[in-house]
């Protein structure tokens, strides 16, 4: 797979658990060697920025998933499995 897809990881307001999580979403990207370009925001941004893949907090999916093309949920920010799992599904359906 040659193409890199977006991931917007946001929160509600792009500090905090966004950026935490960021990290975690990086660090899983690098070891898995995903096709990932990973950048944070506050999440009203979604819309405009538009990317492949959103990923915020389990809690806020209901608030985005209607103005986004995908979004994953996390449960547990520092849960490095939960996120490799929940990439390689988003990739698994990319196929």
């Amino acid at each position: 797979m040659s193409k890199k897809f977006s991931i917007l990881v946001a929160c509600r307001t792009g500090m905090g658990s966004s950026m935490m999580l960021k990290i975690k979403v990086n660090q899983v990207v690098k070891e898995n060697n995903f096709p990932f370009e990973v950048s944070h925001d506050v999440i009203d941004s979604a819309k405009g920025i538009d990317p492949d893949l959103l990923i915020t907090m389990e809690d806020l999916v209901p608030d985005v998933k209607d103005d986004v093309r995908q979004v994953i949920g996390i449960k547990d920010l520092t849960d490095k499995e939960e996120i490799k799992t929940k990439l390689q599904n988003f990739l698994d359906q990319q196929t």
